[in-house]
């Protein structure tokens, strides 16, 4: 991949992250907070900004947006496959549930 490719899906992908989060912040606050593991500081000025603000963010050549996890057993529970339904839910959950925690603690 071109480093001027990379750069546009970096831009893009910046963009549409500061429009959904915006969204979700405007649409229902504490659960923005919650799903984007944000402060509320941070997601005051998510709301605020403005779309020539977010353009200028968007045009970082650093993604905006992380991976909130770097844990490999909520990975593999995330990756598992199995043929038992029950058991892919199960482990569906369990990462959440892991998922949770980690963000409470680090709050």
């Amino acid at each position: 991949m071109k480093n001027s490719q990379l750069l546009d899906d970096i831009r893009e992908a910046n963009m549409t992250y500061l429009i959904l989060a915006q969204r979700m912040i405007r649409d229902d606050r504490d659960e923005a907070l919650f799903r984007l593991g944000v402060s509320e500081e941070v997601a005051e000025i998510l709301a605020d900004l403005t779309p020539g603000q977010m353009l200028k963010i968007a045009a970082m050549n650093t993604l905006m947006c992380r991976f909130r996890f770097d844990d490999q057993m909520i990975w593999n529970l995330l990756t598992s496959h199995s043929r038992d339904r029950a058991a892919n839910s199960v482990a569906g959950v369990h990462a959440a549930i892991l998922m949770t925690t980690q963000m409470a603690e680090a709050a």
